[in-house]
């Protein structure tokens, strides 16, 4: 196959490369570098099924020759990323998604739209399953962000319905391993950037807000048995362990081991920080589960095992 894979130098984007060429096929990624870096894919440059555009797919989004699936991974993700830059994310969100299936619907090729599970918003249902319509404060800080997302999903569906695209949607839970920024500002290459470094590790409030945590691999995982399957509902794909931020915190610095010197301390985070932010957070991951035969294998132990090893790499 030959697949489109925008955002393609992000986190989560650079490790469906991998997979991808693994697996024999040819991709094409776009990125624009706005929150992706070039270190992700500096070792696929080379390789001969690989084929790198600069692109901004708010303004651009073409490729030439046959493509048989389009994967739209372009966006900021974090807080740090969609607060510095929240005019880019609605329009990535918006133009960016009608550009990307624009070219899946003139190429014939089936769409894979990333969504996340901040389209449940603070959530009023726990844990969240993909028939929960969410509680989204459409005004907030963090709107740009939800609202991008819960713009695309419903663009997804219309080029589904209107021209036939073999649409396909991933909400995305809190994912975590190697090539995650140390500016993310994101819990877990806080917590870990700070355990490798011998620093407290900041628990933002009072660390009882719960997120479930999914190793990058097991993400990808269930995005490409999704992307080839039938299913064009939603599909949440996270880890359904769900755990305080505290107790990640101290799982974090068990897994950095006796020389993580590393205590935890309670700040009190910036107004924009808590503004909206989710209290709960688990996947319910029946469907994945029933349509996709899909569940995370890689343990949170072993997951930060991983991503502690990269991080010691490059802090």
């Amino acid at each position: 196959m030959r697949i489109v894979v925008t955002g393609g130098a992000g986190f989560i984007g650079s490790h469906v490369c991998d997979r991808l060429l693994a697996e024999g096929h040819h991709v094409v990624a776009l990125d624009n570098f706005l929150t992706g870096s070039p270190d992700n894919i500096a070792h696929l440059i080379e390789h001969e099924r690989f084929k790198f555009i600069k692109a901004d797919i708010s303004v651009w989004c073409w490729v030439e020759g046959p493509v048989d699936a389009v994967m739209n991974l372009a966006s900021p993700a974090s807080p740090v990323g969609y607060l510095d830059n929240p005019i880019e994310t609605m329009i990535v969100g918006s133009h960016g998604t009608h550009n990307a299936l624009e070219l899946a619907y003139q190429k014939g090729a089936r769409f894979l739209q990333a969504s996340t599970s901040e389209v449940y918003g603070d959530p009023l249902e726990h844990p969240q399953r993909e028939d929960y319509w969410g509680h989204v404060n459409c005004i907030g800080v963090r709107a740009v962000y939800d609202e991008a997302k819960r713009f695309a999903e419903a663009l997804t569906m219309a080029y589904h319905r209107r021209h036939g695209v073999q649409t396909r949607i991933i909400r995305i839970f809190n994912t975590y391993g190697p090539r995650m920024a140390l500016n993310d500002g994101r819990v877990v290459p806080n917590f870990v950037a700070q355990a490798v470094r011998n620093q407290p590790l900041t628990v933002y409030g009072d660390g009882k807000a719960t997120r479930s945590f999914c190793y990058v691999s097991d993400l990808v995982e269930g995005m490409l048995r999704l992307l080839w399957s039938n299913e064009t509902r939603p599909v949440n794909i996270g880890n359904p362990r769900e755990m305080s931020v505290f107790e990640f915190a101290q799982a974090v610095k068990a897994a950095a081991g006796p020389a993580c010197s590393s205590e935890i301390v309670f700040v009190q985070p910036r107004a924009e920080r808590i503004a909206d932010d989710p209290q709960r957070r688990q996947p319910d991951i029946t469907r994945a589960r029933t349509v996709l035969g899909w569940e995370p294998q890689v343990s949170l132990e072993e997951g930060l095992r991983r991503t502690i090893e990269y991080f010691r790499k490059v802090t």
